[in-house]
């Protein structure tokens, strides 16, 4: 990994600016198992097809993201956590009541598509585009928002492979079954390569880098 830049100018004093999508459970958990208050973060919301604009447009000082990044100007953290897997569907789905559910399973049903800019090589670890046995998921819905993607699996039909952090803002109607054959995605910290961070951004990187034990 290229050497990630963790200085700053001094006398920020500022929240951090931490960009979330989904839950702000998962967020909170980071903050907090790394040592450090909510109240020193401020939470910004993304949208998942535009991902990256809030860094790029220097709106945000830090993002959550998930698996591996391949942009060239965003640096990552080490695993700061890591998000089990689930299935999102809705309360009237076939798979509802289940304990856990196989990815395998998934694959009967229609899945969300590739959002926007999200990057595609990051979007084949969240939604596969094939089982680990070769059946195709078909990827078919247009994923843009949270609540966009609750009314569809409202109608029973579809799915969404997803994460478990995701449980925590899902309406009544909506459940998250945890998937057994999917590996817990990482965790990671990101911010642009040549924006150094601020001495509590970079404190909270390192500390959150810290409080995961190998």
């Amino acid at each position: 990994m290229p050497e990630r830049r963790l200085t700053v100018p001094r006398g920020a004093t500022r929240p951090v600016r931490l960009g979330i999508h989904g839950s702000p459970h998962l967020a909170t958990r980071i903050i907090t198992v790394a040592g450090h208050s909510p109240h020193e973060v401020e939470f910004v919301p993304y949208d998942v097809s535009e991902p990256f604009r809030p860094l790029r447009d220097r709106a945000l000082d830090l993002m959550i993201v998930k698996y591996g990044l391949r942009e060239p100007d965003v640096a990552v953290s080490r695993p700061v956590a890591f998000d089990g897997r689930a299935l999102i569907v809705g309360v009237n789905h076939p798979l509802a009541d289940r304990t856990t559910v196989s990815i395998e399973e998934a694959a009967r049903y229609d899945g969300f598509r590739c959002p926007g800019d999200f990057p595609p090589y990051v979007w084949d670890q969240v939604v596969p585009p094939h089982t680990p046995s070769g059946k195709p998921i078909r990827r078919v819905h247009p994923m843009t928002t949270v609540e966009a993607m609750v009314e569809v699996l409202a109608e029973g039909r579809a799915v969404h492979a997803s994460f478990q952090s995701l449980d925590a803002v899902l309406p009544a109607h909506i459940r998250a079954v945890p998937v057994h054959d999917l590996p817990p995605a990482p965790v990671t910290l990101a911010w642009l390569r040549d924006v150094e961070l601020s001495p509590s951004a970079a404190a909270l990187v390192a500390n959150a880098e810290r409080s995961v034990r190998p």
